[in-house]
């Protein structure tokens, strides 16, 4: 059952640097069916491994949880590879991506298993919308200047990834991070979603306030034009990783499980 808004507060008080904001349609998102399946989805600059913190807190509350690998080549790849992940999946699932892998959860979303959708300073488009011109409607991040090309292949460089991509993580722990980030394929960035999950699944966002990747504000216009069930992290980019707490209750609340 879904906690009520009180409790749910008093939950978010307890963990530094949170505050829940109300949003548009509150109140008619469904409560989310009961699962124990989790799928977790990894954005650009990144791999599966960077859920390693969620993952740990997802089963020792007693959830399935299973990291994408995301091909980071082409969007209908990258949401193919979700899609047989969430195949295996043995009943309802929550389906969380953060940063672009959100497109990927906005599409795949409308698989028959996820029961609920969680997004984490992630891209949520509305079917067949352009987000890059979206973007463009709010300040461009700094992270996006730190993009470089080897060919076809994107990657941030070093001194953008400790700086806008993990901020607020300790510089050591940002440089493990920053050797193993997967390069992306330029096409990936051309792709649109065709169908907006959200907007038939209950679905939870987390904004992340200090992020230098994606737009805050923009963050905001997607949770509040979605409905979600939106908290706030005084964060970078990778709330993820430095709030992990945080992340984990809303994803346990996406579940259905006490938090």
């Amino acid at each position: 059952m879904m906690m009520n808004r009180r409790t749910f507060s008093a939950a978010l008080v307890a963990g530094a640097g949170v505050s829940l904001i109300s949003a548009r349609g509150l109140a008619a998102i469904p409560a989310p069916v009961k699962a124990r399946n989790v799928v977790l989805v990894h954005g650009l600059f990144a791999d599966g491994s960077c859920w390693s913190e969620v993952i740990a807190r997802l089963q020792a509350a007693g959830l399935n949880a299973t990291a994408v690998q995301n091909p980071l080549t082409t969007l209908p790849e990258a949401i193919a590879s979700a899609q047989r992940v969430l195949d295996r999946q043995d009943g309802p699932t929550v389906l969380v991506g953060h940063s672009f892998s959100g497109m990927i959860v906005t599409e795949a979303g409308v698989h028959p298993k996820v029961s609920a959708l969680v997004y984490v300073a992630a891209r949520a488009p509305d079917a067949g919308e352009d987000y890059t011109a979206l973007a463009k409607t709010y300040l461009t991040p700094p992270a996006s200047a730190g993009i470089v090309f080897d060919g076809d292949e994107g990657r941030l460089t070093e001194a953008a990834f400790l700086r806008d991509f993990a901020g607020d993580l300790p510089e050591a722990k940002a440089k493990v991070l920053y050797a193993v980030q997967e390069p992306f394929h330029r096409a990936l960035l051309i792709g649109k979603t065709t169908q907006a999950a959200w907007r038939s699944k209950p679905s939870f966002y987390a904004v992340s306030t200090e992020d230098r990747t994606i737009n805050p504000d923009l963050e905001r216009f997607m949770a509040k034009r979605m409905g979600a069930k939106t908290i706030e992290v005084n964060s970078s980019h990778l709330s993820l990783i430095s709030h992990p707490d945080e992340i984990t209750r809303l994803i346990l609340e996406a579940s259905g499980q006490p938090g």
